[in-house]
């Protein structure tokens, strides 16, 4: 089955995932979601992750209090196939006032609002995390 948003899919996962408290959530393997996981681990969203290259598999470990409270509150999906999301530096929003993240995809890879804050590049915004 062929799916025509692959980012989506793994913010659902992971969603639902932490959601019914799994300790981790297998997605398929590509290097934007390895750049997601890395800004994810981090910035303390989730515990760490591991690829199985030979499978194409990726294994996040998700994160949670001692109450078993997910880390991750609210992961919200911006730019989509249909409608993408370009904003310039000046415009990138502060996302809870700092709590949260934005994921950014730039010419200088995929990284966070503030890495793309102190280099002074905008690009497409992927999703926000808090």
């Amino acid at each position: 089955m062929s799916n025509s948003d692959p980012i989506a899919e793994c913010l659902t996962r992971i969603r639902n995932a932490q959601g019914a408290k799994h300790r981790f959530v297998d997605i398929d393997l590509s290097k934007m979601k390895v750049s997601i996981a890395n800004i994810l681990r981090d910035n303390g969203f989730i515990e760490n992750f591991i690829q199985n290259d030979a499978k194409g598999k990726m294994r996040i470990f998700l994160k949670y209090t001692n109450e078993r409270k997910g880390i991750i509150r609210k992961i919200k999906r911006v730019s989509k196939p249909g409608r993408r999301i370009y904003l310039p530096v000046s415009k990138i929003p502060r996302i809870l006032a700092g709590i949260g993240i934005a994921i950014i995809s730039t010419s200088k890879g995929v990284i966070d609002d503030n890495e793309a804050r102190k280099l002074k590049v905008g690009g497409e915004i992927l999703c926000y995390i808090w």
